[in-house]
């Protein structure tokens, strides 16, 4: 065994240090936290117990032999918090003593190692402290706020410290889409000259078809004259050094990363030393790493490319590291083990390079042409040219536009004036990236967190990514050619969703519920406030136990006050129905959105008729007349009729989608609607399921599958795939049955224990 035993996180790490440090060194891995918080006792000064991860318990048996029999031991985990907390807890479980040697570094290079092991330190405590006073609340806020919820709000799962903020502001953008004014203009431009170059007209609002009718009757036979030139020259500034935030909103613009996806990918690049650490609020470059891409870029690009620049974090609270993200080589052109980690490492290492070259210089050309006929309007061209393009050229675009030369006074022909009718444009949907710049512009969250937060927000179905490409819609264009004017009607696409966050009908009700009766978990000033404290707990400046208290204090008591608070349905009331006199309402349930007919069973002691919410509609925009047309639709389930060997068809929604129930067979009917299939559509489905069937014993059956034949016996989930040297036409019904008496556990984790309540 050799002397110095080092431990981090992660075995892909781990591989990365073991060839810098040489054969006196062994390199483990925790395979992350090795202990789990179980319990947060607020009556107890907020004393946490921990338990080990059973996943674990076979790397901390490990750890320890290895231990014993290291002189040295230094503990490598990550710089932030998060690490520094891993690190804590292997003194604690390994018992180590308290001032084992703690080392941390921005970049896994050899130099980076050794000077690392030249300056260790022991265990930040206080860097602890903050760790666990977050984790604290969370699990607090967590467990006790996620109980209330799931009471109340129909169809909720849990709610959290951080994500309840991030799902406010999702819904908030969406009420502010719902609530804009759809108002529409005229843009005038043209085409002008030979060859031709586009311009537009300067005019504050043409409104309405005939405006525009008469402005085009203006124009015709109109000789136009350059009434200005002017010409500028300006710079285009380059980028700053990659933050977290800033590469995830960068990836997500430019490569369609998800935060999660571009967190991967950078924690592959950064282990196997490929990048410095990838959770950091730093803009700062090391002056070795400044000298050695000024190097580069002098010899590569010229000495007029280079412009070195130090830059300097504005935000205080930038705790986490204290270097931007940046390749720890700029000489390697290219790396990452797969697509996704090349294409980002490329984006990092362009970026970085970009940020110590010099300014792009442009030409920038403005020409006004009037009209003779109407000296008050004027058509503005404008055009660009790169005269050096400095950074751009590894970063960005270099677009040049190109106008003619022309000087004042210049008469100039028309040969096409259009105008369109123009809508304006609503608020912007977040994406992942733009969800992200807005959470750090507020203060919510850290580094290391953005990821999650995407992550919990959409996998408890509060938010989903849009996929619509928009919907067409009618625009008028008129247009001035040869001196005549037509008219014509095109389409064009509107409200394209792919790729945005768009909250769910039960995401709407969690933060409707938050904001009416727990409103600080959800005010963004308050959350960020806590983001600070947690900052000065870090810096020796203040007390967890005091933080926690303060906090949890207030949060107990509106937690307490929370049985009196009634179901929450935030229904709309459409109308009457002529036929039955009872009024429909939109409502939201367990599995979405849904139309009533008829009050509550408990107030009416009738039960309601219940409807599907029309495709596309939600409880906010679905319309009375849409609402009398799903009540028309036949009631579920419905029968079809007689399939040729007699079964019969019918048609049925349940929890997990609409299905066919044929006999005892249960069909899930994907892509079709159980309101309007027909019989014919549901024959070929039912067929395919008996001929799916290679034997049927009741309870027990041999079915052939998507991914094969596998043997499906009582119960949910009671499945066991056939294995490929095994006919599955031979297996008997007591072989069968003895397979799935035997067949081995799929458990991967030990059971979950439940939670005691704080």
């Amino acid at each position: 065994m050799p002397k110095n035993l080092v431990i981090v996180e992660s075995p892909a790490k781990a591989k990365t240090i073991e060839k810098y440090l040489g054969k006196d060194f062994k390199v483990m891995s925790s395979v992350g936290h090795i202990r789990k918080d179980t319990k947060v006792d607020p009556e107890n000064d907020f004393t946490v117990t921990y338990e080990i991860d059973p996943g674990h318990k076979k790397v901390v048996s490990e750890l320890k032999k290895a231990a014993k029999s290291a002189d040295t031991i230094w503990l490598a985990t990550d710089e932030d918090r998060e690490g520094e907390s891993i690190s804590w807890h292997l003194i604690e479980v390994l018992k180590l003593p308290k001032n084992t040697k703690r080392i941390t570094f921005h970049e896994i290079t050899k130099p980076a190692l050794e000077a690392a092991i030249k300056s260790p330190r022991t265990v930040d405590m206080d860097m602890v402290s903050s760790q666990q006073a977050r984790q604290s609340l969370d699990m607090l806020v967590g467990y006790d706020l996620s109980g209330v919820v799931r009471i109340k709000v129909p169809g909720a799962i849990s709610a959290g410290r951080v994500q309840s903020p991030a799902l406010r502001l999702i819904v908030e953008k969406e009420r502010e889409i719902e609530k804009f004014d759809k108002k529409y203009s005229f843009k005038v431009s043209g085409e002008f000259g030979k060859p031709t170059f586009p311009a537009v007209l300067e005019k504050s609002s043409i409104n309405t078809e005939d405006e525009a009718k008469a402005l085009l009757e203006s124009l015709v036979g109109a000789k136009y004259s350059v009434s200005s030139v002017s010409k500028t020259e300006g710079k285009k500034a380059n980028p700053v050094p990659f933050t977290t935030a800033a590469m995830q909103i960068e990836a997500s613009s430019r490569l369609g990363y998800s935060a999660k996806t571009t967190m991967s990918a950078a924690q592959g690049l950064y282990q196997a030393g490929l990048i410095t650490y990838h959770r950091t609020d730093s803009l700062n470059l090391s002056n070795q790493a400044l000298t050695a891409i000024a190097s580069y870029i002098e010899k590569e690009y010229g000495k007029e490319y280079l412009q070195v620049r130090h830059f300097k974090t504005k935000d205080a609270s930038a705790q986490e590291a204290h270097e931007a993200i940046r390749p720890t080589n700029i000489t390697t052109v290219s790396a990452g083990k797969n697509n996704y980690e090349k294409k980002l490492y490329d984006l990092i290492r362009s970026r970085t390079l970009a940020t110590q070259m010099a300014n792009a210089k442009v030409a920038k050309t403005t020409i006004n042409l009037t009209p003779a006929s109407n000296k008050k309007l004027s058509f503005v061209a404008k055009g660009e040219i790169v005269i050096f393009d400095g950074f751009l050229k590894v970063y960005g675009k270099a677009k040049d536009v190109t106008l003619p030369d022309l000087k004042e006074g210049d008469l100039i022909d028309a040969k096409k004036i259009v105008a369109r009718q123009t809508f304006a444009k609503p608020p912007a949907r977040y994406t992942e990236g733009s969800l992200v710049k807005k959470l750090e512009e507020l203060g919510i969250g850290r580094p290391s967190t953005y990821a999650s937060i995407m992550t919990a927000i959409q996998s408890r179905g509060y938010v989903v990514k849009g996929d619509s490409e928009g919907e067409e819609r009618d625009v008028i264009e008129l247009s001035l050619e040869k001196d005549k004017i037509t008219e014509q009607t095109v389409q064009e696409k509107s409200g394209a969703t792919k790729g945005k966050l768009l909250p769910t009908p039960v995401g709407e009700l969690v933060s409707d519920f938050l904001t009416d009766h727990f409103n600080q978990i959800v005010d963004y000033g308050f959350t960020a406030g806590v983001e600070e404290k947690l900052d000065k707990i870090a810096d020796k400046k203040l007390d967890r136990v005091k933080m926690l208290r303060d906090f949890y204090t207030p949060f107990s008591k509106l937690v307490g006050g929370s049985s009196t608070i009634e179901r929450y349905n935030n229904s709309t009331e459409l109308g009457v129905d002529p036929k039955t006199g009872k009024k429909i309402y939109a409502k939201i349930g367990r599995n979405g959105g849904f139309i009533q007919v008829g009050e509550n069973e408990k107030e009416s002691g009738e039960k309601p008729r219940f409807a599907p919410l029309p495709k596309g509609k939600t409880v906010k925009t679905v319309t009375f007349e849409e609402a009398l047309k799903q009540i028309a639709l036949p009631a579920l389930p419905r029968t079809l009729g007689k399939a040729k060997d007699g079964t019969e068809i019918i048609a049925a929604a349940g929890p997990f989608g609409p299905y066919l129930k044929a006999g005892k067979y249960n069909i899930p009917m994907k892509g079709y609607d159980p309101y309007t299939i027909l019989l014919r559509d549901a024959e070929p489905l039912y067929q395919a399921k008996i001929d799916s069937i290679i034997a049927d014993w009741g309870d027990v059956m041999i079915i052939n599958g998507a991914y094969g034949p596998y043997i499906k016996g009582p119960g949910r989930r009671n499945n066991l795939k056939i294995a490929k040297d095994q006919d599955p036409k031979k297996i008997t019904e007591k072989q069968a049955r003895e397979m799935l008496e035997n067949k081995p556990s799929t458990r991967k984790h030990a059971p979950r224990t439940k939670k005691k309540k704080a």
